[in-house]
């Protein structure tokens, strides 16, 4: 199997953010992590923190040799969402997108990075 090293970084803002640990462990990032065709080795690890200023939901995930992590702060209006997705195989960004969509995003913004020898930040392929 080739190694490809891609970096997803995902920004956005959502109006419906997901605020329960285990319907974000047990069904939203596993099936992200099918719907980008890799495999979960540990996790996912999902909880949601009170802490005023910093509430929101965080989960972790390792897969074949890389990780996906979210963080959502549902304080603000929208609420905020943090991705990262590093995978050692091929990513098309809009497959992680489209798992975003339950969340009734209204701005979604993307760093994409080749992290093979250096970070080289790749242009994002159009969604059609």
């Amino acid at each position: 199997m080739a190694l490809y090293h891609k970096h997803l970084i995902v920004r956005a803002e959502v109006k419906n953010p997901l605020v329960c640990p285990d319907k974000v462990s047990k069904e939203w990032m596993p099936a992200l992590i099918d719907r980008i065709g890799m495999k979960i080795l540990m996790g996912p690890y999902a909880v949601y923190s009170e802490m005023e200023g910093n509430r929101g939901l965080t989960c972790a995930t390792i897969i074949e040799t890389s990780h996906v992590v979210m963080h959502i702060w549902d304080e603000t209006e929208p609420a905020m969402v943090q991705l990262d997705v590093y995978t050692c195989g091929p990513l098309d960004p809009y497959s992680v997108v489209e798992s975003l969509k339950e969340m009734d995003p209204v701005q979604i913004d993307m760093k994409y990075l080749d992290r093979e020898h250096d970070l080289v930040e790749l242009p994002i392929p159009s969604s059609d």
